[in-house]
C-alpha cells in the first residue's frame, strides 16, 4: 500500500517531455500482505466492522499522517476544464508488487487501485473573542472626521453559518455616508512552485443605510460567504472534493508552532472589509466620493464532529484526526484483494 500527499500545479494533459506538474510532498509504504513483522495497530470498529463482510479476504491496515501536513485544497477549474484540478490531495494506492522493498518497481495498471481521501482541519474547541478594528478618517478643507468600528463576536464561524458583522459610524463631517458595503476576500497563497498570492471577492453586498452629517449610526449584518455563489470563479481555493461530491470555500489555514509554511503548499485566509461610501452634499456630491474602509480577519472552518468530540470524554488530539485507518476491502474489490 501507498499513501501519498501530492501537489499538482497543471493538468496531466499538459506534461511534456516527461515533465509533470505535479510534486510529492510526503510518501509512505506499508505492506499488507504477506503481514510484515512487529507489532499490529488495533482494529478501529470501523474496520472490525468491515472485515466481519469481507472474512479472511480482507486485511486491514492504518497510515498514520503527520500533523505537519496539508490539509487537502483544490484550486475550482474553468467551467470547461477537464481532469484533475490542481491543488493538493492524498492518493491511496493499492498495488501488487514482485519485490517486498522496491518503491521504485514498475507495477502494472492491473494490478493497482486508486482511491483519493483528503485531510481536513477542523474548527478548535475553544473560541476565542472575535477581531475588532477602528479607523479614523480626516477630509481635506475639513478639522472633523469620520469614525468607523467594525468587529464580529467570534473567532470562528463554520461554513455556511451567517455572520453577523457589528458596524459603528460616528460622522462628524459635512459630509453624507450614502451606502455601506461588507465584502469578504479569500487570499490564497500558493508557496511550493512560485510565489503567487492572490485574492478574490467570495463576498459583496451593498447597505442603504445613510448616515447624514454630526449623526451616528450602530447596526449589525448578517452576511453568508458561500461556495453556490462562486461557482464561476476559476482558482478559487475550495475544501479538497472526493469524486463529484460538493464541497465548500476553503477552510482557512491554522498553522501550529514549530510548522514550515512551505510543505503546506497552499495557505488560506479570509478579510472582512466594511466600506463607507462617503459623498459631499449638493449636485456634485456623487462626483467627489470617496471610501472609508475597515478590515478584520476571518476564520472559516468546519465544525468537529460528534463523535470526535465525544470520544472517551475528551476531545480528540491531532494524532487522533490525522490517523486514517482503512481495510483493502475499502480500496480494492474482494477477488483481487484475495490475489494479494
Amino acid at each position: 500500500m501507498q499513501l501519498v500527499c501530492a501537489f499538482r500545479y497543471g493538468h496531466d494533459d499538459l506534461d511534456v517531455i516527461g515533465l509533470s506538474f505535479r510534486k510529492d510532498i510526503w510518501i509512505k509504504h506499508i505492506q499488507i500482505y504477506p503481514p510484515a513483522a512487529g507489532e499490529k495497530p488495533t482494529n478501529t470498529p470501523m474496520q472490525d466492522a468491515l472485515m466481519k463482510k469481507a472474512g479472511e479476504e480482507g486485511h486491514p491496515f492504518t497510515f498514520v499522517i503527520p500533523t505537519n501536513l496539508p490539509c487537502s485544497v483544490t484550486l475550482q477549474p474553468a467551467p470547461g476544464d477537464t481532469g484533475k484540478p490542481c491543488g493538493v490531495d492524498y492518493e491511496l494506492k493499492a498495488y501488487i508488487a514482485n519485490e517486498a522493498d522496491n518503491p521504485d518497481e514498475k507495477i502494472s495498471k492491473k494490478d493497482t487501485c486508486r482511491l483519493i481521501i483528503r485531510k481536513i482541519q477542523f474548527a478548535p474547541d475553544k473560541l476565542e473573542a472575535g477581531p475588532k478594528s477602528s479607523i479614523l478618517k480626516q477630509f481635506i478643507m475639513s478639522d472633523k472626521a469620520i469614525h468607523l468600528e467594525t468587529s464580529i463576536e467570534k473567532e470562528v464561524y463554520y461554513h455556511g453559518d451567517p455572520i453577523p458583522v457589528k458596524v459603528k459610524i460616528n460622522n462628524e463631517t459635512n459630509k453624507v455616508v450614502k451606502k455601506i458595503r461588507i465584502s469578504i476576500d479569500q487570499t490564497t497563497d500558493v508557496l511550493l512552485y512560485s510565489a503567487d498570492k492572490y485574492t478574490k471577492v467570495v463576498l459583496c453586498e451593498e447597505f442603504g443605510d445613510q448616515v447624514n452629517s454630526n449623526a451616528t449610526l450602530e447596526k449589525e449584518y448578517k452576511v453568508t460567504p458561500l461556495l453556490a455563489n462562486n461557482k464561476e470563479k476559476r482558482g478559487l481555493a475550495l475544501d479538497g472534493k472526493i469524486k463529484d461530491e460538493d464541497t465548500n470555500l476553503a477552510s482557512s489555514t491554522l498553522l501550529g508552532s514549530g510548522v514550515d509554511k512551505e510543505i503546506q503548499g497552499i495557505l488560506v485566509s479570509y478579510k472582512i472589509k466594511v466600506s463607507l461610501m462617503v459623498a459631499s452634499g449638493g449636485l456634485l456630491g456623487n462626483l467627489t466620493s470617496s471610501d472609508v474602509t475597515a478590515d478584520i480577519p476571518l476564520v472559516l472552518m468546519s465544525p468537529k464532529p460528534a463523535e470526535l468530540s465525544d470520544r472517551s470524554g475528551a476531545s480528540s488530539t491531532p494524532e487522533d484526526v490525522n490517523r486514517r485507518s482503512f481495510t483493502i476491502s475499502e480500496v480494492w474489490p474482494t477477488t483481487d484483494a484475495a490475489s494479494a
